[in-house]
Formats: C-alpha cells, sequence, structure tokens
C-alpha cells in the first residue's frame, strides 16, 4: 500500500457534540475502508464532550490535533510513522453531522491563521449541522459562551466562507435528512462568498442522516465512500 497519497485527518462526531466517540464501531469501519480504497493515512480526532467540558473544547481539541499533525511536517515530529510516510502537501478533512461543523470551523482557522508545513488540499462535510434547525437549542445550551443563534460557529458568515483555508470542498446531503436544507444552503453561499477554491455537492436520494453508517453495506452508502475516495484521489 502506497501510504504517501494523502493524509486525512477525520472529524468523527455523530452525535452532537455530545456523545460518541472515534472508537465507535461503525466510525472504525468507514474510516477503515476509506484508508483501504484510497491508500490513505487517517487520524480519528477523540474530542472531548459536552457539557463537561462545554464548547468549544470540541473546537479546540480537534485543532491541537491538527498543530501536532503539522509538528512532523519536518520529518521530525514524535510519531515516526507520520514522519516517514505522510504527505503533508495533501491533508484533508473530514466529518459527518457535528464532526461537519468542526470541519467547516477548522477550515475557517487554517485559513485565517496558517498551518505551517500543511496545505490542506480538501474538506468533505457529510450530513453538515450548520445552524438553522431545532438542534440550535441544544448547541447554544452546549456552548455557554455563545453569541446567540447568529455565533458564526454554529451558522457560517460569507465572510468566513470567503476565508477557507481548503482548495476544494465536497459537501453530501442526504434528501431525508433534516439538516439536508442547511448543507445545500453551505453549498450555495459558498460559491457565492468570493472564495477561489472549488465545490461539489453530492445528494443521495430516499436517504436520512448518516445513513452511511447505519447501512454501510447498502448502494448509496458505498457511493458515498467511492466519492469520497475520489475526492482525495483527485490530483
Amino acid at each position: 500500500m502506497d501510504l504517501n497519497n494523502g493524509f486525512n485527518p477525520n472529524l468523527l462526531s455523530g452525535g452532537g457534540f455530545s456523545i460518541g466517540s472515534a472508537f465507535h464501531p461503525g466510525y472504525h469501519k468507514y474510516v477503515s475502508a476509506l484508508v483501504a480504497k484510497a491508500d490513505i493515512i487517517a487520524i480519528s480526532i477523540d474530542y472531548r464532550l459536552a457539557p463537561e467540558p462545554p464548547i468549544p473544547a470540541c473546537y479546540d481539541d480537534s485543532w491541537e490535533v491538527l498543530k501536532w499533525v503539522a509538528s512532523h511536517a519536518n520529518h521530525d515530529g514524535p510519531d515516526p510513522w507520520l514522519n516517514n510516510h505522510a504527505d503533508f502537501g495533501r491533508v484533508f478533512l473530514s466529518g459527518d453531522s457535528a464532526g461537519a461543523n468542526i470541519s467547516h470551523n477548522l477550515s475557517v482557522r487554517v485559513g485565517l491563521t496558517g498551518l505551517p508545513g500543511v496545505k490542506l488540499k480538501g474538506v468533505a462535510l457529510v450530513h453538515p449541522y450548520l445552524g438553522g434547525t431545532d438542534d440550535d437549542k441544544m448547541w447554544l445550551y452546549l456552548c455557554p459562551e455563545n453569541r446567540g443563534l447568529e455565533d458564526p460557529r454554529l451558522k457560517p458568515t460569507v465572510e468566513d466562507l470567503a476565508k477557507l483555508g481548503c482548495e476544494r470542498m465536497l459537501v453530501f446531503v442526504a434528501e431525508k435528512d433534516h439538516l439536508r436544507e442547511r448543507g445545500t444552503w453551505y453549498y450555495e453561499e459558498l460559491k457565492k462568498s468570493g472564495w477561489k477554491g472549488t465545490a461539489e455537492i453530492v445528494e443521495h436520494e430516499g436517504e436520512s442522516h448518516v445513513f452511511h453508517l447505519m447501512k454501510p453495506k447498502c448502494d448509496q452508502a458505498v457511493d458515498l465512500r467511492e466519492r469520497m475516495v475520489s475526492f482525495i484521489k483527485h490530483d
């Protein structure tokens, strides 16, 4: 297996910032399938869950992991495997639901502050939670320092979209997902924002939220994985 084709930290956090784990069997199988198909190194970020500690711990923990990854860019970091095999010129972020929200926010931070030694080639958001639903009440509760329903961590602003630190964006939505409309909104706003990258959206008809974890062998889940692999391997 050629592991120098790419490096893909996955933020795996279905459960609304408050439940779930990188060690969940569904996520582990999903990431393992991507690794096998795309010939990549994958890191699943097991960030702390709200409410103890509250949001923004999930964003801060995930950013610390990205900085840890970047510490290997000169091939002298603490993990020999990353030093010897990872391609830091081809880094990808991905996550579903709350993890997609975190992936977006990390990409904004990369665009604003940079991540020395790392090139963020792409971000893939699967069924992203981006505000605008009844779920917002839970996010506001889990984030006591919130700035209300217009908090840009919850509801991305056009200004932040224009500053995304990635070159490509792939958004997955599902027809029966209550977050579908917001995922489509994100894609449309991104295209109008002035961001210089390229964006694509994929909708799976007849499916609901994170169906790829619930029914990993169904045709639509296989299609989602194949599109993700193609996105990562695309040059």
